[in-house]
């Protein structure tokens, strides 16, 4: 089984844990504008409306328009392809009669965007073509559902996720070792990108802004492409990287140390923020179980930080890894107005989730980023986490 039909087949299994008896997807010209669900499902292309249709009994059904429906029906997902020439209209309702389900799931959220895929046009289209029938009054929001079964990675998902770490610390490794004293953000940006292109792999997110690079106080903080800072003695360096493997991604940070002449060792200083930093990402993840709210995590590292003595991180603690560096759906994030309903999401088994947090110091930015698979009883170390500040000698 492929991890198309692994992830449709888990799919079938979540409508009734989220009492869906259906679930629409509802697309058109996908290689301009495609759904985020769209990945998952496989390689599906649409150039005229389609609606993807899974029923809560097992149905796997897709309307596409003539000249869509073969290449839909070679990738044999779909039980069923039914073409149409004019409209779409008369075959989706004749569909939708045929399940009579009480609830059709929809791809629209306020807070999630790889669960608001269906656009405002597209709804219209919908509300039209169901008007003076009783399917109109049962359209709901999928959103928890999609979130359940994009954040749930299964066996194939892990393996494909577990490779891209593995090559992701390759990378980080031989970027320690080459560093030193002098190297701006840009060379070590142009390091990173050589390396990838080695392993025949892609970087997680847009290659402009991966790795995002923090050398010394002054450098730029946030989503910011590599700069002129170089890497000084006494200054640290914070490395933002991930690599896409067979279209699943890593995300983790490392930070050196770069020492002072004479230094054989990091300042107490540099080494009391670093320890806070682990130690606020340990306590996360000793939190961490199935069953609890995304907020609540966030909440146990935000406070052992502040104890510590260090301001609060401006954003939240980690989010799911999958498809994307930034995956979408439930996560650990606090109950601030942007994130929306997400702080509540219920953290489920086989989540794949980043903690990340770090200090803005006089030495540069301290920030780690871990990647942890939730178990049935708490959470594992899904790759080696960094427990020591990696030094760079002088020279």
């Amino acid at each position: 089984m492929d991890v198309y039909q692994e992830k449709i087949k888990q799919a079938d299994q979540l409508l009734a844990e989220f009492e869906l008896d259906a679930w629409l997807v509802f697309v058109r010209e996908t290689a301009e504008h495609t759904d985020p669900v769209i990945k998952l499902l496989g390689p599906l292309n649409a150039v005229w409306e389609a609606a993807f249709v899974f029923g809560r009994g097992g149905q796997r059904i897709a309307i596409a328009g003539q000249g869509d429906d073969e290449a839909i029906r070679r990738l044999r997902l779909f039980d069923e392809v039914i073409p149409y020439t004019q409209s779409i209209r008369d075959e989706l309702v004749r569909v939708l009669t045929r399940l009579n389900p009480r609830t059709i799931g929809l791809n629209y959220s306020r807070s999630d965007v790889s669960a608001d895929g269906l656009t405002y046009g597209m709804f219209l289209n919908l509300q039209e073509y169901l008007r003076g029938t009783p399917w109109l009054d049962r359209l709901v929001s999928a959103e928890a559902f999609v979130d359940a079964w994009r954040g749930r990675k299964t066996s194939q998902e892990l393996n494909r996720m577990r490779r891209a770490n593995d090559i992701a610390m390759e990378i980080f490794e031989a970027t320690g070792e080459w560093l030193r004293p002098g190297l701006s953000e840009k060379e070590i940006h142009q390091f990173a990108h050589e390396q990838t292109r080695q392993r025949g792999v892609e970087t997680s997110w847009e290659a402009d802004f991966c790795p995002g690079l923090n050398a010394g106080p002054n450098s730029p903080w946030g989503h910011v492409g590599a700069s002129d800072e170089k890497t000084a003695p006494g200054y640290t360096l914070n490395m933002d990287f991930g690599v896409k493997v067979n279209g699943y991604c890593s995300d983790h940070q490392r930070v050196w140390y770069f020492l002072r002449e004479g230094e054989t060792k990091a300042p107490p200083e540099v080494v009391k923020i670093f320890e806070a930093v682990v130690g606020a990402i340990q306590a996360a993840a000793d939190f961490v179980r199935p069953g609890v709210q995304g907020w609540e995590v966030d909440a146990v590292a935000r406070e052992y930080l502040v104890k510590a003595g260090y301001p609060e991180y401006p954003h939240a603690l980690g989010h799911s890894v999958g498809r994307y560096a930034h995956d979408g759906g439930m996560g650990f994030y606090p109950r601030w107005e942007r994130y929306g309903n997400k702080p509540y999401s219920q953290i489920a088994e086989n989540g794949v989730f980043t903690l990340e947090l770090g200090v803005r110091s006089e030495f540069g930015y301290i920030s780690l980023e871990e990647e942890i698979l939730v178990t049935a009883t708490g959470c594992e170390w899904f790759s080696p986490p960094q427990q020591a500040l990696m030094l760079v000698p002088f020279h």
